[in-house]
């Protein structure tokens, strides 16, 4: 396998503090804002939007984070002993802006499975949706709001987001077979 870096850790940084703008802009301001995000890195990416606003405008916005485990359609796919992690989401999101945020959007069953999971903590006024990556190949009718970098890529490759809080480095990576490599060079792609 092949590992190319398409975002570095500067780039990662700008596209939160740019998803962070778009999101006040958007909503007029903070007033009835909450952030969620879907475990376990795009809860680390809520909270890291959560200090950019903070830092702006001297307001702590309500931050969740969400687990999606027992709302998934693969489960029995994903593992057997699939890891839960906690839901926390401390706050009524009755009646509130919610900003749903995840690392990558890929298919969109993800964020149908958090749609899902956040509408049983009651009935936000709108939900957006922020991503830090944007690879297409959507399988359900979902597109984020806020995007920090398009990336086509094809079915085979696997995208891998690092962030300081978990793997001790932010970057985000493009997996790639040596086969799906040595067929693009043959066909002069």
């Amino acid at each position: 396998m092949l590992l190319k870096q398409v975002f570095t850790k500067e780039e990662i940084e700008r596209a939160i503090t740019r998803i962070s703008h778009e999101i006040i802009e958007n909503n007029k301001g903070v007033k009835g804002l909450a952030i969620v995000g879907i475990r376990t890195r795009g809860y680390v990416l809520a909270e890291r939007i959560a200090k950019v606003i903070d830092n702006l405008y001297g307001t702590k916005l309500d931050v969740g984070g969400l687990d999606i485990t027992f709302y998934r359609d693969d489960l029995s796919l994903v593992a057997e002993q699939p890891v839960i992690h906690n839901t926390e989401i401390d706050f009524d999101i009755e009646n509130k802006n919610i900003v749903l945020v995840d690392d990558v959007l890929y298919t969109g069953r993800t964020i149908r499975c958090a749609l899902d999971a956040l509408i049983d903590f009651g009935r936000p006024r709108t939900i957006q949706l922020a991503v830090l990556i944007d690879r297409g190949h959507r399988e359900l009718p979902i597109r984020a709001d806020y995007v920090g970098k398009n990336l086509p890529t094809s079915q085979k490759e696997l995208v891998q987001v690092k962030l300081q809080e978990i793997d001790n480095e932010d970057s985000v990576m493009i997996e790639e077979s040596q086969d799906d490599k040595e067929k693009d060079s043959k066909m002069g792609s």
